[in-house]
């Protein structure tokens, strides 16, 4: 694919033009011209993901638009309803909220805010999620994680590639920012100040570190507006945290679950990831620390959840076993689930059991 282009542009010989071009010598003609040449050979190979990248005004954008005219989008029309509403009419809530939950917008009660008034990471997953659905082939985001902090644009970008990868699309990234190309894994790369093509092998993301310490329950105040279900906590709860770089990032609690034959039971009770940081598979990794923590201490740990994307992520673990729908639960009138306008049907309820790795030798 090559792109030959040449932009010629109006100048204005006005008293200020005139008096900038004596002081630097420049001769002002009346027009000037810019020229750019690229190639890129991506017919060449299968590709998911790209990334083209470069300094601001080194002509990305040009570049992008040339190459994919309308299919270049920076963001879109959210209006002023729920988030949720944005999207085609004609596309499935399941679909909806599995873009959401993949590309780490899991928090049901953002999915039920305006677009305005989500933070610059919640906005930017958003924006994802529904050019993901919306599709395009090639779908094509300009200013990519411009707007956001690097720390979630390194975590968003993870999400996102995973989830292009998952669904098979094509997806090209124009930014000048460097920093996510370890986060993308790019099948290819197009640097347009260097005007240099790479084809590229995808690769894990950059490791990431996480510990996990018994927690106070003072803490849950700050998990507590992102959960799906309940800002409460259990005053029996028994709380862990997760921290990267000293900063907690997922919280998890557990309760006893009381049985006529069985005193060993567990059940999870809350488990929550921080907007910043869904998409890295931290949920997975904090729910199986928590079932092994306790099969160590001969008790079984149980979970229920309402989640689509958590009963996803669950029923995908060789760790956790169904159990089946969970028996006897509705959907309450002060739920958040009643607030989207399911308050006539029954919740998707799934029961799991944590199942310890089995020992080899």
């Amino acid at each position: 694919m090559r792109a030959d282009i040449s932009l010629r542009l109006d100048v204005k010989r006005t008293p200020r033009a005139m008096q900038i071009a004596g002081m630097f010598d420049y001769e002002v003609d009346g027009t000037q011209t810019i020229q750019w040449t690229h190639d890129l050979p991506i017919e060449s190979k299968n590709w998911n993901v790209g990334l083209i990248v470069g300094a601001s005004g080194s002509g990305k954008s040009v570049l992008a638009r040339d190459l994919w005219g309308d299919r270049v989008t920076e963001g879109h029309d959210w209006g002023d309803g729920a988030l949720i509403e944005a999207f085609p009419k004609d596309t499935p809530i399941s679909e909806i909220t599995g873009a959401l939950t993949a590309v780490g917008l899991g928090t049901v009660p953002a999915w039920l805010r305006p677009y305005s008034v989500l933070s610059n990471g919640e906005q930017f997953r958003a924006n994802m999620a529904r050019s993901i659905i919306e599709g395009g082939d090639p779908i094509v985001i300009d200013e990519f994680t411009s707007v956001v902090d690097r720390q979630v644009a390194k975590i968003a970008s993870h999400a996102v590639q995973k989830t292009i990868r998952r669904s098979n699309s094509k997806f090209i990234a124009v930014t000048c920012h460097y920093d996510v190309e370890d986060w993308l894994q790019p099948d290819w790369i197009y640097d347009v100040t260097a005007r240099e093509f790479t084809w590229r092998s995808v690769q894990p993301h950059p490791r990431v570190d996480l510990e996990i310490f018994p927690a106070s329950r003072t803490l849950w105040r700050v998990f507590a507006p992102h959960h799906y279900m309940s800002a409460t906590l259990s005053n029996s709860a028994q709380c862990f945290a997760a921290y990267i770089d000293g900063q907690p990032v997922a919280f998890t609690s557990y309760l006893h679950f009381p049985h006529a034959k069985t005193r060993n039971i567990k059940t999870v009770h809350r488990l929550v990831v921080l907007p910043d940081y869904q998409g890295l598979g931290i949920a997975g990794r904090l729910q199986d620390w928590l079932g092994q923590y306790l099969f160590e201490r001969d008790y079984r740990l149980r979970l229920v959840v309402a989640h689509p994307g958590m009963i996803a992520m669950s029923a995908r673990s060789s760790r956790w076993r169904s159990t089946g729908r969970a028996k006897g639960v509705g959907t309450s009138s002060k739920s958040i689930m009643a607030q989207a306008n399911l308050s006539s049907r029954r919740l998707a309820v799934r029961s799991f059991e944590y199942m310890p790795p089995t020992r080899r030798g």
